[in-house]
């Protein structure tokens, strides 16, 4: 690649409607919006990002989740439901970026704060092949999830993954592989990791709704849902129960 040239970074967002714990999810309804309209709208105002893919799957399922995208002008891919790391490198395939942004669909209070600091880390320290604030220990609350790869590192884990499961996970390769990869870890000085804003379950999405239900618009920060937190404790006790699908 020319040096001079800017680099092209696109945020990648997995969406599917098939999830066996909370089907439909990513439609469901957030003060007016669907769940994934949400999780949108918040990436596209990262100022670091080109665009914002949206990457489903070719399941009939999400011929409503294409639709949606249609009629708000996203830009997508349809591709395997299950080997995620399969469909992340077909999109860039179709959608060629230099610098990979992912993000799932079960996060609507992402931050396009955070979207804007971990990818500038990750340039800052080129030659880079992957940084996260999921790289344990993590200090910000589940939900705020940001990986940002090069599409040299996704290539070699598709090329070379044969874990099913890791596949299913897309970038298991790259951070159990510290010794091939070059790592970044992005760390808050406070430690928020026993906070849970993603959706999985039920009690998830019940919070997530209340959070939406107070601002009635998805411009917050993720430092606003902090504050409402400390105002109404209880919330956080909602979802305390909910468990995270483990990576095997």
């Amino acid at each position: 690649m020319n040096p001079l040239r800017r680099k092209v970074i696109l945020a990648f967002i997995q969406a599917r409607r098939g999830s066996s714990r909370l089907p439909d999810k990513i439609l469901l309804d957030l003060a007016g919006e669907p769940m994934l309209a949400r999780v949108v709208n918040r990436c596209r105002r990262a100022k670091m990002i080109d665009d914002v893919i949206i990457a489903t799957t070719t399941n009939i399922l999400d011929d409503i989740t294409v639709q949606m995208a249609n009629a708000k002008a996203w830009p997508f891919f349809r591709g395997s439901e299950n080997d995620v790391l399969d469909r992340y490198y077909q999109a860039v395939k179709n959608f060629p970026a230099d610098v990979i942004v992912r993000i799932t669909a079960d996060c609507p209070c992402i931050s396009p704060e955070l979207i804007d600091q971990i990818t500038q880390e990750f340039l800052d320290r080129e030659p880079l092949d992957y940084a996260s604030n999921t790289i344990p220990p993590r200090t910000f609350p589940r939900g705020l999830d940001v990986e940002v790869l090069s599409f040299s590192a996704l290539e070699i884990a598709w090329q070379e993954d044969k874990n099913p499961a890791w596949r299913e996970h897309v970038t298991p390769f790259i951070y159990f592989n510290p010794g091939r990869f070059r790592l970044h870890a992005v760390r808050n000085p406070t430690d928020y990791s026993s906070m849970r804003w993603t959706v999985d379950t039920q009690e998830d999405y019940e919070l997530m709704r209340n959070i939406y239900c107070h601002f009635g618009h998805d411009q917050f920060s993720w430092q606003d849902i902090l504050k409402l937190l400390a105002q109404h404790p209880d919330w956080q006790e909602i979802n305390r129960m909910a468990i995270q699908k483990p990576i095997v």
